[in-house]
């Protein structure tokens, strides 16, 4: 560790010590975790309200710098990084007790969250809403690759398809029920590609279900796969 861009942590031994002793100091509880990955120079701040992960924290490696996230159920909501340890130690009890990300930010603007973050912060519907925006925004973006961009339209033309969360791997169009973790994705559709059908799959690379010539075939195809799974849980039940 550079004593010189980290001296009080330096002086404790560990980012998680110097944390506490800090928080100590200010007559704050804090309780802390080893950092992602475990090391004298991270640490994760406990959170005390359900669904928040600890606050992440880590020391830069080329100037001072505390970088933090905050993470639920699988899903990144804030990041942010400061110069100063108490305003980390302020932010791990913020998030801790589950202030709104818009209250983090206002009282310390080195937190930021993305749109898709608030979005999830409504809801799940919210979050089903921006990430087909940025779905069709990764499609708008790659006008070397139309087929992505016809999947990406016919999937959000099917109101079956458009209800759920959608994300891409390797090109592949895929769909969950959850917005959150757990993530298990329900169905998948690849593009067609070097004269290769539209393939639609259980999972990204998984399991092949059928192929179409067009997007609105695989669709319609991974359309009904979904309703004979749901007829066979209901059989079943």
């Amino acid at each position: 560790m550079d004593s010189n861009l980290y001296p009080d942590v330096a002086a404790a031994g560990s980012l998680a010590v110097a944390l506490e002793q800090l928080a100590a100091g200010l007559d704050i509880r804090l309780v802390t975790v080893p950092g992602r990955p475990p090391s004298v120079h991270s640490a994760g701040i406990v959170a005390s309200v359900p669904d928040r992960g600890p606050l992440f924290v880590h020391t830069g490696s080329q100037r001072r710098s505390f970088g933090v996230s905050g993470w639920s159920q699988g899903v990144q909501l804030i990041t942010g990084d400061t110069a100063d340890l108490g305003d980390v130690v302020k932010a791990g009890v913020a998030w801790g007790e589950g202030r709104s990300l818009r209250e983090l930010h206002e009282s310390l603007p080195f937190l930021g969250s993305s749109e898709l973050a608030q979005a999830h912060e409504r809801g799940p519907a919210a979050a089903v809403a921006v990430q087909w925006g940025l779905m069709r925004e990764q499609a708008a973006g790659a006008p070397d690759f139309p087929e992505f961009g016809l999947l990406v339209d016919a999937a959000h033309a099917e109101p079956r398809l458009r209800e759920l969360y959608p994300f891409s791997s390797h090109w592949t169009l895929g769909f969950r029920v959850a917005t959150v973790y757990p993530f298990c994705a329900v169905v998948a559709i690849a593009p067609s590609h070097n004269e290769r059908p539209y393939r639609v799959e259980e999972s990204p690379r998984g399991d092949v279900i059928g192929e179409s010539a067009t997007a609105e075939g695989a669709v319609a195809l991974a359309v009904a796969y979904l309703a004979a799974v749901a007829e066979t849980a209901e059989s079943d039940a």
